[in-house]
């Protein structure tokens, strides 16, 4: 007996240093590509045209996460658009310019992208005027497709400029047309779905993104067909968010009992944003939720005929590198 015990220990030891180490070494970067590959797959075996748009986490085109690794082609290939937020104004506060190491650092990622065919879609937080002018020219001469948020919630269509920037009347089919988008993901401002959908077709945004939902009600194929028309008469995108790297407690996937017994996949509470978690967001519990099924949020964005999914919290692999 003595002998054998001996020899339980160091194996159990050895055990858990590999197990600790296995750990350690998760590669939570190469886990969200996998995540968003997948996802996209899905979605395209649906609808061959559906587009793919991860916001943030520019860091993952390439295997060093700045502007001079080697590519994540696969990861490049599997997504559409790109969006990124707060590259020029925002970053650290609303209405103030990003500093200089933060900008060029996204500046050049976002670049790569550009110059791998994958537009950039770019956000910043910025309501006076002249920043605002200011946020349009920058992009503009970037060659990024640019709205400037003068609301960090995004439950306003902006009132500057008078005319949209790059505005026109062609019919966008594709993201690579898209001259401008619009970005309001919050309909708070709109007492009913009609009058957020009146406000919108008033408008001529190449692009809408939007949410599956308004106040819990879902838009219809028939609403979403009435969206895709700008006033001008031309033919728009619409793109539905959908946050992948957090769960929120407003959406029709949360159970109230993951309050007190939380599903493996759920983390803590993000403290900038109430009612949001963190999601161990490699587990298929998780994944079960956002595709793979009839039943599930991509699922239901496809058949209400969104042109394609805005993919948020894309760098929530930050969170578990930090821990």
């Amino acid at each position: 007996m003595t002998h054998h015990k001996s020899l339980i220990l160091p194996v159990i030891i050895v055990s858990l240093l590999f197990s600790h180490s296995a750990i350690a070494k998760k590669d939570y970067r190469q886990s969200m590509r996998d995540f968003v590959i997948s996802l996209s797959k899905d979605a395209k075996k649906h609808r061959p045209n559906f587009i793919i748009i991860p916001q943030n986490g520019q860091e993952l085109i390439t295997s060093t996460g700045d502007a001079n690794g080697k590519l994540q082609t696969e990861y490049l290939n599997a997504i559409d658009a790109t969006g990124r937020e707060s590259m020029f104004y925002g970053y650290h506060q609303d209405n103030q310019k990003t500093p200089v190491e933060e900008r060029e650092f996204l500046r050049k990622l976002s670049l790569l992208n550009k110059n791998n065919n994958v537009p950039v879609l770019a956000t910043d937080y910025c309501a006076s005027k002249t920043k605002m002018d200011d946020s349009y020219t920058i992009n503009q001469k970037n060659g990024f497709i640019s709205f400037a948020a003068p609301k960090r919630n995004l439950t306003v269509i902006p009132n500057y400029p008078a005319k949209i920037h790059n505005e026109n009347t062609s019919d966008i089919t594709q993201i690579s047309q898209a001259k401008n988008f619009l970005y309001l993901i919050n309909g708070d401002a709109y007492p009913s779905k009609a009058t957020f959908i009146k406000a919108v077709v008033k408008t001529n945004y190449d692009v809408i993104i939007m949410d599956l939902f308004h106040n819990e009600q879902v838009f219809t194929q028939k609403d979403i067909n009435r969206l895709k028309i700008k006033d001008n008469g031309g033919k728009r995108l619409l793109i539905a968010y959908m946050s992948i790297g957090e769960a929120e407690d407003y959406r029709y996937y949360w159970q109230k009992k993951w309050r007190s017994h939380k599903p493996k996949w759920l983390e803590a509470e993000n403290p900038d944003w109430a009612g949001n978690y963190k999601v161990k967001y490699w587990g298929s519990g998780w994944q079960s939720i956002i595709f793979g099924h009839k039943n599930s949020y991509l699922n239901k964005i496809i058949s209400a005929g969104f042109d394609g999914a805005y993919l948020d919290i894309i760098d929530g692999f930050e969170y578990f590198e930090e821990q």
